[in-house]
């Protein structure tokens, strides 16, 4: 049933039976009066919205600007809807009363306003309602209490208060401050992340709502919230910081695997964003789809480097050096001499310029300073025409800056060992020999850096004739124009006065709308971006990080990540790391508290990781299942399964670690590097020693351990 039709026959409150004192008038019946005026509220405000997009849809679509304007407002207005459609009532979080205030201020997902103009719901981002998350009873910030709901298919399942002050005890029922976040963690997952927004801890708000200059690493352990801090602060920083919005780059969430993107992808869209885009580093390039694993661990090593991506812009400008002889040059007019100098002057004008996009620069360059040799009034396209037909003139410039691809460019270096030795003379002869392989084009993982780094060093290839047909454009609407403004003047009584305006350049190129004129269509996944958001960072190599330098000019970085999870191993501190890979502006933050993984998981995941990472950051759980982990034989794992799923009606298990298993609607089979970020009920592995030696080996138990909420089981082969 749709939760407005609920509030307006029934109770928003369904409290169980063990929990009927709750239900008392007197502790529910202001929330119940302020419940029935945001249903009004929101049937009023999606009848409007409705209505509103109704007309901007029928209205003419226009072209260019007007009809990118349209457009926008078309996306605005939907996700508004879809936002306010998507949860009814439950968009409150709760509320809190402030000291010295009559009335409580209710939390929501998104702002709301009744028709007369008082606010409903406090959107969460706002600065007025960090109290409903931040505040402690060492810090209250102001409040006297604080009430959060449970939601549970649109109705509130239960409550809980918390008092800060003597005159916050009066009317509360349940004075338990942690009550609402321990129940939410024992709850089943899904394939889906759960919502956990009303439940947001006062560690992590304060990370959420850090401002966003330079770059913040989120350091934690298994289970502390990382994921849940990472896209909250996304979405509180497209809300609270207007240099990040979507007309200004946006932010870009970078993401471990496909299963985690999976896995998350509601999360934002339920809190307002639906415009942030989402990845993992192999999409970042086209070639990442099909890219395999490097099977070599030292050639994964020799190409992880920053040095390596610095080697394109040698393999580059091998392909930019001017021709070192003079040579003659026929015109129309008269034969001109052009001498190795004025090549390498020509050869300047490109430089700072992507390759394949320069040589058009160069050959314009090439044109003025044949011109000015002439020293005659040919004019510029005159003479540009004429030189395209010496064909000895158009050769040599194309063999000195030929056009180049970036798959070919990245295959020579693996196919031509000479060709390498120069881009990468750091490397010794019998590492150049080991990066060699049969087919240079067979892509692995450890090529896309380079592979990204070539194609923006090299451009596009087609910018020349794009924008060709831009100016032609161009030239075009300003005719156009110019037709308009003379009968326009031509209408006018005295052709005197502001109207006569019309005729200088400035204003007519101000109305001419580039929008709406051809132009290049940039990948969406390029940037650059205002902001970025990287999860599981610890994992990615010192190449894979230019990838995304490349995309934030900013340097304006969240960074969450857990060094005792990184397979390859971490030894460095983050702020060492980052400063090595080209940050400078690092504030470091921490989160310590396990509110994922129940203390008789973790009491047997960190001597596996303390094993090999003796200073690993383990973090200590607050809670307590009563579970305690089962070992047992592979044999069982079906057993196992078929009684779990038998007392379990909700929920989700995963079976680590045995690609023969098939997967069901409620049991995953994922390898333990798939899942990382994810989070199940119950978790069974299988031969966990056979994860692998060494720190890979122990980090993938230690991941596959904590990714469970409840239960544990670890089979062995007999």
């Amino acid at each position: 049933m749709n939760p407005l039709s609920i509030a307006a026959t029934t109770s928003a409150f369904a409290l169980p039976e063990h929990l009927s004192p709750k239900a008392a008038p007197a502790l529910i019946a202001a929330d119940e009066e302020h419940f029935a005026a945001v249903a009004r509220s929101l049937e009023e405000s999606i009848a409007e919205l409705s209505a509103r997009l109704d007309v901007v849809r029928k209205a003419p679509g226009g072209a260019g600007r007007e009809a990118m304007e349209r457009d926008l407002e078309v996306h605005r207005l939907t996700g508004r809807l879809r936002g306010l459609r998507r949860f009814g009532l439950d968009l409150c979080l709760g509320h809190i009363v402030v000291a010295d205030s009559p009335e409580p201020v209710y939390i929501g997902r998104l702002g709301l306003t009744d028709s007369e103009g008082r606010r409903l719901l406090l959107d969460w981002r706002s600065p007025a309602a960090e109290p409903f998350f931040a505040a402690t009873h060492a810090d209250p910030m102001g409040l006297v209490s604080r009430r959060r709901y449970r939601w549970t298919r649109g109705r509130i399942s239960d409550y809980w208060d918390e008092v800060f002050t003597a005159d916050g005890l009066e009317g509360h029922a349940a004075l338990d401050d942690q009550s609402a976040f321990i129940a939410s963690l024992g709850g089943n997952r899904s394939a889906r992340m759960r919502d956990v927004l009303g439940t947001i801890q006062a560690d992590q708000d304060a990370i959420i709502r850090a401002g966003s200059r330079g770059a913040l690493v989120v350091d934690g352990g298994p289970g502390t919230g990382k994921t849940v801090v990472a896209l909250h602060r996304t979405a509180h920083l497209l809300y609270s910081d207007p240099r990040l919005g979507h007309r200004r780059g946006g932010v870009l969430f970078v993401g471990p695997h496909r299963p985690y993107l999976a896995y998350v992808e509601d999360v934002l869209p339920s809190l307002g964003e639906e415009g942030v885009r989402t990845c993992t580093v192999r999409d970042l390039v086209e070639e990442g789809a099909g890219a395999a694993a490097e099977a070599d661990p030292e050639v994964a090593r020799l190409k992880s480097s920053a040095d390596m991506v610095k080697a394109v812009e040698s393999a580059v400008r091998f392909y930019e050096e001017p021709p070192a002889e003079a040579m003659t040059v026929s015109t129309d007019w008269a034969d001109i001499r052009l001498s190795a100098d004025d090549w390498a002057d020509a050869f300047d004008a490109g430089r700072g310029t992507p390759h394949n996009e320069a040589r058009e620069l160069i050959w314009e360059e090439l044109v003025t300073i044949l011109l000015d040799k002439l020293g005659g009034n040919v004019p510029h396209e005159a003479m540009s025409a004429s030189l395209a037909q010496d064909e000895e003139l158009v050769g040599a410039l194309h063999r000195a800056w030929p056009m180049l691809d970036a798959a070919d460019l990245v295959g020579d270096l693996w196919s031509v060992r000479a060709y390498l030795r120069m881009c990468a003379p750091w490397l010794a002869p019998d590492e150049v020999r080991r990066l060699q392989r049969a087919d240079a084009r067979a892509w692995t993982v450890s090529d896309l850096p380079l592979l990204d780094a070539a194609r923006h060093r090299l451009g596009d290839a087609e910018a020349s004739v794009r924008k060709r047909r831009h100016d032609a454009g161009v030239a075009a609407e300003r005719e156009r124009l110019a037709g308009v403004i003379d009968n326009v003047l031509a209408a006018d009584d005295d052709g005197e006065g502001a109207v006569t305006m019309l005729r200088g350049r400035d204003i007519q190129d101000s109305l001419i709308d580039g929008s709406a004129l051809p132009g290049a269509d940039r990948e969406p996944l390029d940037g650059p971006f205002a902001h970025i958001v990287v999860d599981e960072a610890q994992e990615l190599t010192d190449a894979e990080w230019q990838m995304l330098l490349l995309r934030c000019p900013s340097r304006s970085f969240t960074i969450v990540g857990d060094r005792a999870q990184a397979r390859g191993g971490f030894t460095e501190s983050w702020r060492e790391r980052l400063e090595r890979i080209g940050l400078d502006r690092i504030e470091l933050a921490s989160l310590s508290v396990n509110y994922r993984t129940p203390e008789e998981v973790m009491k047997e995941a960190e001597p596996v990781i303390r094993a090999a990472l003796p200073d690993a950051n383990v973090p200590t759980s607050v809670r307590s299942s009563g579970i305690p982990v089962v070992h047992g034989s592979t044999a069982d794992l079906d057993a196992v399964l078929e009684t779990w799923l038998a007392a379990h009606a909700e929920g989700v298990a995963c079976v680590i670690g045995d690609p023969a298993f098939r997967e069901t609607s409620r049991v995953r089979s994922l390898t333990p590097g798939l899942s990382k970020g994810l989070e199940f009920d119950l978790v069974v592995l299988v031969d966990p020693d056979n994860f692998g030696e060494g720190v890979e080996g122990a980090v993938d138990r230690y991941v596959a351990m904590t990714r469970a909420t409840q239960r544990l089981v670890v089979l062995t082969s007999s």
